[in-house]
């Protein structure tokens, strides 16, 4: 047997939150070895959030100069150059390879290419891209392996060669008519994109909302922008099968209350959920359980089932979120140096990147209601937010669920212009235990999009 090469540290995966435990743990003098089998500092900067955004912007840039006209500048016909908007995504790619490497280099770390399996007990076995194969130990191990796109098992599907968000990205081609899969934020991100570059657009959503874990008049809204924007919208549409080939022509027959129907285009797009990357990784040999999902078992400590070692990110069921992986990277260096932090104690906001964004943090409407903790509801329409009167960005409203018991913040969504900085403030303030009245009567600067929340919460109705 191969002799092993024993590390204070190893970690499988070179996603956010490995990378940056990865480069802390080796700049404090430990020997560590981080094992990623084909993106430099994992799927984030290279084929999911950064180039996603990226692209994204393009979009907004192409609408923008559609729009020109509106705003008094006058432009002539616009089109798209796809092989540009790949180009300039793949150009902020490489910059983030280089800062990766440079960040191994500098912080001591080693990173090693290649394909990593338990084969015992905080024991891994390397197949390296090179060739050959390396046997790691780890006085402490960190399981970081991320997530992949689900592929549902709908006949023809795999046959078709359908892109997920990865291949979505590599189109240097804009698509005549591109079928999405699913209606959650990945779906409906590059679904937006493509009708904005100039593709027809159909989302097909099985379930009869969109983004099924939002309130129902957030999804509303989010179904009107769409739709005004000229983007096809299937709700309870269930796929019974797939035909032709990705890039070609392709169809989906669909199951929906008028019967069974047929949609046809160019490309297939599926975004329809993830799957963790634990199957195949031999973590039975390491004594690493999983759920009935395939996540790893973590507490909240993110400790797994097997001593001395430790889960961050997606594939141990955390939020699919960067930002959450970051958070994990904190949990798992404090607790490693005899610190006590928990995942259970954290206050997690997301955004779907649209235009506009959609944005939350804390309870929704419907959560609540499902808990059983009574609430005030308040709503502000965008178009009663002053900065948007000279914008023009007047699509979406505010929201803000209070404690019916004292006046808590228990949660924001925001379907508008800067959702994300403005669900950012009252991240703060329910960080800081705020009443509500303290926004309301704060002074925000004029004209802000923030400025809204004075009269969002001016809104709430008053306890009984």
């Amino acid at each position: 047997m191969q002799e092993p090469e024993h590390f204070d540290v190893v970690i499988l995966g070179s996603g956010q939150g490995g990378k940056l435990l990865a480069w802390h743990l080796a700049r404090s003098g430990q020997k560590v070895a981080t094992i990623e089998r084909r993106w430099v500092g994992g799927s984030c900067p290279a084929v999911a959030c950064l180039p996603s955004k990226n692209e994204l912007w393009s979009a907004h840039v192409a609408h923008t100069a559609r729009k020109a006209g509106e705003y008094g500048t006058i432009t002539g016909p616009i089109s798209v150059d796809m092989a540009k908007v790949r180009q300039r995504k793949q150009a902020m790619i490489e910059g983030e390879i280089a800062f990766h490497l440079n960040a191994y280099q500098t912080s001591g770390a080693e990173l090693i290419m290649g394909s990593g399996r338990f084969v015992a007990p905080r024991t891994i076995e390397v197949q390296l891209n090179d060739g050959g194969t390396r046997l790691l130990t780890g006085t402490q191990v960190v399981v970081n392996v991320g997530t992949h796109a689900a592929i549902p098992n709908i006949p023809g599907l795999e046959a078709a060669r359908a892109l997920t968000h990865i291949e979505a990205l590599e189109l240097d081609y804009l698509p005549a008519h591109l079928i999405v899969l699913g209606g959650g934020y990945v779906g409906i991100e590059m679904a937006q994109a493509y009708r904005r570059f100039g593709s027809r657009v159909t989302i097909i959503e099985p379930g009869g909302q969109l983004m099924g874990r939002e309130d129902a008049d957030v999804a509303e809204e989010m179904l009107r922008i769409l739709r005004d924007e000229g983007i096809e919208v299937l709700l309870w549409a269930q796929p019974l099968q797939v035909h032709g080939l990705s890039g070609d022509e392709v169809a989906v027959s669909l199951r929906t209350a008028n019967g069974e129907t047929r949609v046809e285009g160019s490309d297939l797009l599926v975004a329809v959920g993830r799957v963790p990357n634990t199957d195949g990784i031999g973590l039975e040999l390491a004594g690493i359980e999983v759920d009935a999902r395939g996540f790893i078992r973590a507490n909240e400590r993110l400790e797994t089932t097997a001593a001395g070692v430790w889960a961050i990110g997606e594939g141990a069921g955390s939020p699919q979120f960067t930002h959450v992986s970051v958070d994990d990277f904190r949990i798992v260096r404090d607790n490693m140096a005899g610190g006590n932090r928990r995942t259970d104690e954290r206050l997690v906001p997301y955004v779907m990147f649209t235009d506009p964004p959609l944005a939350r943090v804390g309870l929704s409407e419907g959560e609540a209601k499902r808990r059983g903790t009574a609430v005030r509801v308040a709503t502000l329409p965008m178009s009663n937010v002053l900065r948007t009167e000279a914008t023009g960005e007047t699509e979406g409203f505010m929201k803000a669920v209070v404690s019916a018991e004292d006046d808590r913040i228990l949660g924001f969504t925001m379907i508008g212009s800067e959702a994300g900085e403005v669900a950012a403030a009252v991240q703060v303030a329910m960080l800081a235990e705020l009443p509500y009245p303290k926004l309301r009567e704060a002074v925000i600067v004029h004209l802000t999009i923030a400025e809204g929340l004075g009269p969002l919460f001016g809104n709430v109705p008053p306890r009984h």
